[in-house]
């Protein structure tokens, strides 16, 4: 791996996690898009249905990572947005290493000197249900996008967002490929 410019490692970088397919965990990635057409040209964004080993190219060379996400407490109303940093997560150790988290492929990279941010910030939006295939996105989740856009440029620093949730038939215009 060659040396990276001090311009690339200046990088901000939007990662939108979850499967496009399963009603709810499709938040991640239609939310992340969103922040794409909300800052045009200022910041990176990029969305992933991996998970370990496969997020690794994801989170390498940015200095900056801000992760969206879904989580299921069962402690908060749908559309609950939460956010925190990775070292407000405690790692529990033990798990299968063919399931690795976020946090832990974080940590490998680290003790391996690869260029990951220090600290990656999390928006994550508490889900209905992550598991129906083709289901539609709980009307709670989906609300939640404009305020995790806005979120967003706050925690980046950015400034204010540009046009947010520019829904067409129910659904951001940024996640209308879906439906193709």
């Amino acid at each position: 791996m060659g040396a990276s410019t001090e311009n690339e490692n200046a990088r901000i970088r939007v990662l939108g996690l979850g499967s496009e397919i399963l009603a709810d965990d499709a938040f991640g990635i239609l939310a992340a898009r969103e922040v794409e057409h909300a800052y045009p040209g200022q910041v990176e964004v990029r969305c992933s249905s991996s998970a370990g080993f496969g997020l690794l190219d994801d989170l390498l060379g940015v200095a900056r990572l801000l992760v969206v996400d879904t989580v299921m407490t069962g402690t908060a109303e749908p559309g609950t947005v939460f956010v925190f940093t990775s070292d407000q997560v405690d790692n529990t150790p033990g798990g299968s290493p063919h399931f690795l988290g976020l946090f832990e492929v974080l940590d490998v990279a680290r003790l391996l000197h690869l260029p990951v941010p220090e600290q990656t910030t999390i928006i994550a939006v508490e889900a209905a249900d992550c598991t129906t295939v083709g289901g539609p996105i709980h009307p709670d989740v989906e609300s939640a996008i404009p305020d995790v856009v806005e979120r967003a440029g706050q925690l980046l620093g950015i400034g204010p967002p540009g046009r947010i949730a520019r829904h067409e038939h129910g659904l951001p215009l940024a996640s209308q490929n879906l439906l193709a």
